[in-house]
C-alpha cells in the first residue's frame, strides 16, 4: 500500500508539476496580433473570437469573401473588435504573401498563427483522381505551409504557430482520401517545422481534432452517392459522443497555444484512435476494412454536391439537430 501511496504521490506531483510549467511559459493574449486562416466560418470562426475575447487584434481570411464579410461584421458586433477580414485563396502563394503584408501593414507584426484553411470532400477511392487529391493538397496542406513561410519574417518574439490537423491526419479515414493524405502531410509538416522554430522562441502547436460539431458538413464535397455520403458523415459530426462541441474545441486550442503546447488531442475519437493504431496497426486495418465495406459504394454521378445542397430532411435528420444549430451559430449557411 505504500508504495501505492508513493506512485500516486509521484504521479499528482508530476502532473501539478507539468500544469506550473505551462503556466509559466503562457503568453497574454492582450495587445498581441493573430491570425486565422480559414476563419470566416466554424471553428476558425470560433477560435477567432476567443482570441478576440482575450484581447487580441485578429485577423481572418476564407475564399468565400461574403462569408468573410459576415464573420467579420459579426466580430465587431459581438466585441466591438479590432479585425481585419481578407477573401484569400491560400493555396496561391502570391495570395498568402499579400494577406501577410496586409497584417503586418495593418498590425505591424504576427504574434500567433493559426494555419486552419481547407476543404473536406468525401467520396469512395473510385470517384477520386489526382486532380481532386491535388486540390486537397493545395487547400489543406500548401495554405498552411504557403502562410507559415510568408509570416515567419514578421514573427513577433515568443510567437506561436498553431497548425490545425485532424485525427485523419494520424490514421486512414475510408472515403476521405484526398482529407487524410493532405493532413498526414500536415501533421508532417507541424512537426518538423516545431523541432526548428522552437529554438528560435517560437513555439508550434499540432492540434488533432476528431469530429467537432461545427456544422461544417454543410460545406463539405460530396461525390458518389451524394446524399447517401452526406447522411453518414452529417450524423458523425453531430452525435454527442463522437464529436465534440466546436466552441470547447476552439478555447482548448487557444489555451494550448497561449501554453505553447507541442501536440493537443481533441475529442474521444481524437484521443482513442491514434492509440489503438499505434498500438495495434493490424486490428485497426481490419477495423477500417470493415467500416469502409459499411459505407456507401460508388455511384454513376460524377458532380459534386455541396452539404447544403443535399435535401436536409433526409430520413435520421434529427439526428442532425446539434450539427443544425452549431451551422447557424458558426455562419456554415444550412439550408434554409
Amino acid at each position: 500500500m505504500s508504495r501505492l501511496s508513493a506512485l500516486a504521490g509521484l504521479s499528482v506531483l508530476g502532473l501539478s508539476f507539468g500544469w506550473l510549467a505551462r503556466r509559466a511559459r503562457a503568453i497574454r493574449l492582450e495587445g498581441k496580433v493573430a491570425v486565422v486562416t480559414g476563419g470566416s466560418r466554424g471553428l476558425g470562426l470560433l477560435m477567432a473570437e476567443e482570441l478576440v475575447r482575450q484581447g487580441a487584434h485578429v485577423a481572418i481570411c476564407g475564399r468565400d469573401a461574403e462569408a468573410v464579410d459576415r464573420a467579420t461584421r459579426l466580430l465587431l458586433s459581438r466585441h466591438g473588435a479590432d479585425v481585419l477580414g481578407e477573401a484569400r485563396d491560400l493555396g496561391n502563394p502570391a495570395e498568402a504573401a499579400a494577406f501577410v503584408e496586409s497584417v503586418v501593414s495593418r498590425f505591424g507584426r504576427i504574434d500567433v498563427l493559426v494555419n486552419n484553411a481547407g476543404v473536406m470532400q468525401v467520396a469512395p477511392l473510385d470517384m477520386m483522381d489526382t486532380a481532386k487529391v491535388d486540390e486537397a493538397m493545395r487547400s489543406n496542406f500548401w495554405s498552411a505551409a504557403h502562410m507559415t513561410f510568408a509570416a515567419i519574417p514578421h514573427l513577433g518574439p515568443d510567437a506561436r504557430i498553431v497548425n490545425v490537423t485532424s485525427v485523419g491526419g494520424r490514421v486512414p479515414l475510408p472515403h476521405m482520401l484526398g482529407y487524410t493524405a493532405s493532413k498526414f502531410a500536415m501533421v508532417g509538416f507541424s512537426e518538423a517545422i516545431a523541432a526548428e522554430l522552437r529554438a528560435r522562441g517560437t513555439k508550434v502547436t499540432t492540434v488533432v481534432p476528431g469530429p467537432m460539431r461545427t456544422g461544417s458538413f454543410y460545406n463539405a464535397e460530396f461525390l458518389g452517392r451524394q446524399k447517401e455520403e452526406f447522411a453518414w458523415f452529417s450524423v458523425l459530426s453531430s452525435l454527442p459522443l463522437l464529436s465534440i462541441d466546436a466552441r470547447v474545441a476552439a478555447e482548448r486550442i487557444v489555451r494550448a497555444a497561449r501554453e505553447g503546447q507541442r501536440e493537443v488531442h481533441l475529442g474521444l475519437v481524437g484521443r482513442i484512435l491514434p492509440v489503438l493504431h499505434g498500438l495495434a496497426p493490424r486490428l485497426f486495418g481490419l477495423m477500417a476494412t470493415a467500416l469502409a465495406r459499411l459505407l456507401p459504394p460508388p455511384g454513376h454521378s460524377v458532380e459534386r454536391w455541396r452539404g447544403r445542397e443535399i435535401n436536409s430532411t433526409l430520413p435520421g435528420s434529427r439526428l442532425l439537430e446539434l450539427g443544425d444549430r452549431a451551422a447557424r451559430e458558426n455562419n456554415e449557411e444550412p439550408p434554409v
